[in-house]
């Protein structure tokens, strides 16, 4: 449907679409999956009876917008990667891609994509796994408990960063000037 020149769209767009079906399943998977990581229950049967005991249905769909928030972006931008990469391959080969190379390109563009989306990750799982506690109230409820932290800290270091690199910049540049002026009083 979409002209060649906007195949990334169309990809971004697949990979999104194909996100949110699977989101209604993988969704209470992954719920089950890191309540029983955190040792909540023993077996995934008693996770599900007890989630929907204690918290209804909508307990088995806790965390769902902080799981769109991460997989819609991550399945859109590690498909679109994937296809573009491998258009990208095969006009550079000029034949079909063999089986590994597929494979590589498909590891290539998943770990793009989960170093890109690792902060909405950790989002998604703290939602998950709060259960009754409802120490979030939300997506940006979370956020803010980790963000305020990590803003100040990488704020300072980069002020530090930045304010040494400069400095240093500015003292080179200070000797090598001196240098030259040495060495024209020296011809």
């Amino acid at each position: 449907m979409f002209p060649e020149n906007l195949s990334a769209v169309a990809h971004l767009t697949a990979g999104a679409v194909g996100g949110l079906g699977a989101s209604l399943i993988r969704v209470p998977t992954e719920v089950v999956k890191q309540r029983m990581q955190t040792g909540q229950f023993r077996t995934a049967p008693d996770a599900v009876r007890l989630i929907v005991a204690k918290e209804g249905f909508r307990g088995l769909f806790a965390g769902y917008g902080s799981f769109l928030l991460r997989d819609l972006p991550f399945d859109a931008i590690q498909f679109c990667i994937y296809e573009q990469l491998r258009i990208g391959y095969k006009l550079m080969a000029k034949r079909e891609l063999k089986d590994p190379e597929n494979a590589l390109i498909g590891a290539f563009a998943g770990a793009i994509t989960g170093a890109i989306t690792t902060p909405l990750d950790v989002l998604k799982t703290r939602l998950m796994i709060q259960g009754q506690t409802k120490q979030y109230s939300g997506i940006v409820s979370c956020a803010k408990t980790g963000i305020e932290p990590r803003v100040l800290w990488i704020g300072i270091g980069g002020s530090i960063f930045f304010g040494v690199l400069e400095k240093t910049k500015s003292v080179l540049a200070e000797r090598s000037s001196r240098k030259a002026a040495l060495a024209e009083k020296d011809e």
